[in-house]
C-alpha cells in the first residue's frame, strides 16, 4: 500500500529551488481567493510547507500524512497544527471539519485516488484545492505513469460529487479547485 508515497527526508521537501518551483505563496493566495476561510486540512503534508504558508495566512492547520517520519517535522514549522498520521483515503476527522481541503502534491500518490476526493468532499465545508503535476514529462516531479491523466481527472471529480470546478496552470504545476 503507498508504494508511490515519498520516502526521502523531510528537509528536501523544503529545499528553496523546490519551494521557488512550486508557487507555495501564489498557491496559498489560488487556495484562498473569493473564500473567507478560517481552517484548512493539509492532506500529505510532508515537512509542512503548505501548512506553514496557511498558517502565516491567518487559517487553522490540520495537517495528515501517511508517512509518520513526517510529522515531526510539520509540527517544528507549525507547532499550533494539529497534524496526525493517516491516509487520504481514510481522513481521521469528521464531516465538514475544515473550509478548505488541501491536497498538494498527493492525490497522484494515492492508491486510490477516487476514495481520496470523496474523503475530501466529506471533510470540506466550502472548497478542495488539489495541487498536481501537469501531465507530460518534466524535469522535475514524478515519472509520466505517475501523473494523472486531467481528462480522467475530471471523471474522478463528478464521480467524487463535485460540479464545479476550475483549473489554474501555473509554471511547473496545476491547481484545481474544487467547489462545494
Amino acid at each position: 500500500m503507498h508504494e508511490k508515497r515519498f520516502e526521502g527526508a523531510p528537509d528536501r521537501l523544503r529545499s528553496v529551488e523546490r519551494v521557488e518551483r512550486l508557487e507555495v505563496e501564489r498557491v496559498i493566495d489560488l487556495c484562498m481567493e473569493g473564500r473567507q476561510l478560517n481552517s484548512v486540512l493539509d492532506v500529505g503534508t510532508g515537512s509542512g510547507l503548505f501548512a506553514e504558508a496557511f498558517s502565516k495566512s491567518g487559517l487553522s492547520i490540520s495537517g495528515v500524512d501517511a508517512n509518520p517520519e513526517m510529522l515531526p517535522a510539520a509540527r517544528q514549522y507549525v507547532p499550533a497544527g494539529d497534524f496526525r498520521q493517516g491516509t487520504a483515503e481514510a481522513l481521521p476527522y469528521q464531516d465538514g471539519s475544515f473550509d478548505l481541503v488541501f491536497l498538494g502534491l498527493v492525490l497522484h500518490e494515492s492508491d486510490e485516488p477516487l476514495q481520496a476526493l470523496m474523503e475530501a468532499r466529506r471533510v470540506a465545508r466550502l472548497r478542495v484545492g488539489i495541487l498536481e503535476w501537469p501531465y507530460r514529462e518534466g524535469v522535475f516531479g514524478p515519472p509520466l505513469a505517475h501523473r494523472l491523466n486531467p481528462e480522467d481527472l475530471v471523471g474522478l471529480f463528478h464521480q467524487a460529487g463535485f460540479q464545479k470546478w476550475s483549473m489554474t496552470e501555473l509554471t511547473n504545476t496545476i491547481l484545481y479547485r474544487l467547489e462545494l
